[in-house]
C-alpha cells in the first residue's frame, strides 16, 4: 500500500474521523472478546477434566460471544453509514469542482466519463472505508494478539503457525500491488462506456433518422467490452489472493495439529492447551484473511480514488478579478463620438484556444453604445461564438482588452460581470425539469407577476397555459417537449428575469422556420427596450438588417462596420452574405 495512495484518501476520511474513532473503539471490543473466548473455552475443558462445576464458565463463555456479536454489529452499522457520508461528501466536492471548471477544460473532456467519476469511482469508496482502514486495524490488532496468546501457549506451535502462514501472505500482498493499476484501469473503461452511452443517448433521433443504430449498439458493446476485460484482469488478480492465503491456512492446521499431536502424546502439550492453540489459529485465520481482503479493496478503492483526485486537482475557474499589479493603469473613461461612455468596447483583440498558435481572433475592435443593437455577421469559423466567449470570461484575450463601461473585464469578479449579462446560447439549452425551474435559473426570487410580464414580452404566454399545470408543466429531457423557437424563446426570457444590461444571443435563428423567426424578431425588439444593449450573433440576416450597428468578422478579423446599407457598398463579404439570402434588392 503506498504511502502516497493513503495520503490522498485522508482529506475525505477527516470529517468523519469521529466516527472512524468509535468504530476503531468498538473494533477493540470486538478484538478482546475475540481473544478471550478461547481462553474461556480452555477453563471450561480444564474443569470438566478436573470434574468441577462448569455452569459458570458456560455462561461467561455465552455472554461474550453474544457481546461481541452484539459490539460487531453496531460497529459494521457505523462503519456502513460512515462509509455512506464519506461517498456523499466525495461526490458533493466532485461535482462542485465539475462545475466550476475553467469551460475550456470541460470541452476537453469527455461527459460520461466524468459522470462516471461521480457515480462509480465514488461508489468504491465505500469499501475503503467498510472493508478498507479500520478493517486492517481492528484485524492487525486482533492478529497480534492471537499471536501473542499462541506464544504463551506453545512457542513452538507458534513458529510453525508463522511459517506456514507468512509464506501465503507474503505471496497474497506481492499480487495485491498490482491491483489498484488494474482497478484504475477498469474504471477508466467504465468511464469510456458510460461516455459512449451518454453519446448515443443524446443523439438517438438522429441515430434512428440515419439507420446508424445498429452500429453505435456495436460501437457501445465494444465499449462493454473493453470494460468487462479489464474488469476480468482486475478479478482475475484479486481473486489469485484467496486461494494463496487458503492454502498457507490449510497447511498451518495441518501442521499445527500434526505437531501439536506428538506434542499432546509426548506430554510436552496438554489437550485443552491444544484446543485453546487451534481456536486461536482460527481466531488468527480470520483476521488475516479480512486484512488481505481488506488490503485488496483498499487497492481498489485506491485505484477509483486516483481518477477522482486527478478532477479534484484541476483548477477552478477563478471567480476573483485579476490582482490589482496585474490591471492596466485607469486612463479614464473613454468618450464615444457622440460623447456619450461605450457600455462594452473591445480593444484589439486576439484570442488563441491554450495549446495552439492560430489566432480565433485577431485584432478586434468596435464599441456598443447603450441602448444599441449590435450584430456579428460572418461565415462559419469566423468567431463570433468565440468572442461572445470572452465577453462571459469563459476565456480571457491573449492580447488587447474588453471593457465594460470602461473597465477591463478583467479587473471584475466574474460572479458580478455575468450579474450584468444575460446569454443565450446557439443551442439555446433547456434543463430537464419545469417551466418555472427553467425560466428562475438566472433570477430564482422573480414573481409570477414578473415572469408573466416577461413571457408576453416574447410571446410565450401561451406556453404557461398550454398544460394545467401552468408553469410546473415538464419541458421534458433537453427541452423536447418545446419547438425549437419555443426554446430559444424560454432561453431569452430567462436571461430577461435577470434584468441584464447587455443581452448576448448567439445564433439565434439557427433553427427556426420563416414563421418563428418572425416571432423571435418580434421578441427582439421587445427584448431591447428592457436590456440596454444587445449584441445578437447571426448567420441569417434577416433579423439584423434593422441593427444600429453590423460588424462583419473574417476570418478573426473585422473587415467591417456600419448598418445594413452602409455594408453593401463598403464590404464585399456583408454583399455577398445578403445576395446569397436574397436581402440584396436587384
Amino acid at each position: 500500500m503506498r504511502r502516497e495512495g493513503l495520503r490522498t484518501l485522508v482529506p475525505h476520511l477527516r470529517e468523519h474521523r469521529g466516527p472512524l474513532v468509535a468504530a476503531a473503539a468498538l473494533s477493540l471490543v470486538t478484538a478482546a472478546t475475540g481473544l478471550a473466548q478461547p481462553l474461556l473455552v480452555r477453563r471450561v475443558i480444564s474443569a470438566v477434566q478436573d470434574g468441577s462445576p462448569a455452569g459458570r464458565a458456560v455462561a461467561v463463555v455465552v455472554v461474550v460471544l453474544v457481546a461481541g456479536s452484539v459490539v460487531g454489529a453496531f460497529q459494521q452499522y457505523l462503519l456502513q453509514r460512515t462509509a455512506e457520508g464519506v461517498v456523499l461528501a466525495t461526490r458533493r466536492r466532485l461535482v462542485g469542482r465539475l462545475l466550476r471548471l475553467p469551460v475550456a477544460e470541460l470541452d476537453a473532456r469527455r461527459t460520461g466519463d466524468l459522470i462516471s467519476r461521480v457515480g462509480s469511482d465514488t461508489t468504491l469508496l465505500r469499501a475503503v472505508v467498510t472493508s478498507g482502514l479500520v478493517e486492517v486495524a481492528s484485524s492487525a490488532l486482533l492478529a497480534v494478539g492471537a499471536v501473542v496468546a499462541m506464544a504463551l501457549v506453545d512457542p513452538v506451535l507458534l513458529a510453525v503457525t508463522l511459517v506456514a502462514v507468512g509464506v501465503g501472505a507474503a505471496a497474497g500482498v506481492t499480487v495485491g500491488r498490482r491491483l489498484r493499476q488494474l482497478a484504475r484501469a477498469s474504471q477508466e473503461r467504465v468511464g469510456a462506456m458510460t461516455a459512449a452511452v451518454e453519446r448515443a443517448l443524446g443523439a438517438v433521433r438522429t441515430l434512428r433518422a440515419s439507420g446508424a443504430t445498429d452500429r453505435e449498439v456495436d460501437a457501445v458493446g465494444r465499449a462493454a467490452e473493453q470494460a468487462y476485460d479489464a474488469g476480468v484482469r482486475a478479478a482475475r488478480v484479486q481473486a489469485a489472493i484467496s486461494p494463496l492465503v487458503g492454502v498457507a491456512v490449510q497447511g498451518a492446521f495441518v501442521a499445527v495439529l500434526g505437531v501439536g499431536g506428538y506434542r499432546v502424546a509426548s506430554g510436552a502439550l496438554s489437550v485443552a492447551d491444544l484446543v485453546a492453540f487451534v481456536l486461536y489459529l482460527f481466531v488468527l485465520v480470520l483476521p488475516l484473511g479480512q486484512l488481505l481482503g481488506a488490503y485488496s479493496q483498499l487497492q481498489l478503492g485506491l485505484g477509483a480514488l486516483s481518477r477522482v483526485e486527478e478532477v479534484l486537482a484541476l483548477d477552478e475557474e477563478d471567480p476573483a478579478s485579476r490582482p490589482a499589479a496585474a490591471a492596466a493603469p485607469v486612463v479614464g473613461p473613454v468618450v464615444g463620438p457622440a460623447g456619450g461612455v461605450p457600455l462594452l468596447e473591445l480593444d484589439g483583440v486576439a484570442f488563441a484556444h491554450p495549446g495552439s498558435d492560430r489566432r480565433v481572433l485577431d485584432g478586434v475592435s468596435f464599441r456598443v453604445d447603450p441602448g444599441t443593437r449590435t450584430a456579428l455577421v460572418g461565415p462559419s469559423g469566423a468567431g463570433k461564438s468565440t468572442l461572445l466567449g470572452l465577453l462571459e470570461r469563459f476565456a480571457d484575450p491573449v492580447e488587447g482588452s474588453v471593457r465594460l463601461d470602461g473597465t477591463d473585464l478583467r479587473d471584475l469578479p466574474r460572479a458580478a460581470l455575468r450579474a450584468r449579462l444575460g446569454y443565450v446560447e446557439q443551442e439555446a439549452p433547456v434543463l430537464a425539469g419545469t417551466l418555472r425551474e427553467n425560466l428562475l435559473l438566472a433570477a430564482p426570487r422573480a414573481t409570477d407577476e414578473e415572469v408573466a410580464d416577461v413571457l408576453a414580452a416574447v410571446g410565450l404566454s401561451a406556453l404557461a397555459e398550454r398544460s394545467p399545470l401552468g408553469l410546473d408543466a415538464e419541458v421534458g429531457e433537453g427541452g423536447v417537449l418545446l419547438s425549437g423557437g419555443e426554446r430559444q424563446r424560454l432561453a431569452i426570457c430567462r436571461s430577461l428575469l435577470a434584468r441584464p444590461e447587455l443581452l448576448l444571443l448567439d445564433e439565434p435563428t439557427a433553427s427556426l422556420d420563416a414563421r418563428n423567426e418572425a416571432a423571435l424578431a418580434r421578441a427582439l425588439d421587445a427584448v431591447q427596450r428592457r436590456a440596454t444593449a444587445l449584441v445578437v450573433v447571426a448567420h441569417r440576416l434577416s433579423t439584423v438588417v434593422g441593427a444600429d450597428q453590423i460588424v462583419v468578422l473574417d476570418a478573426g478579423r473585422v473587415v467591417g462596420t456600419g448598418r445594413h446599407e452602409e455594408l453593401l457598398v463598403s464590404t464585399p463579404l456583408y454583399r455577398e452574405l445578403a445576395a446569397t439570402q436574397l436581402l440584396v434588392s436587384g
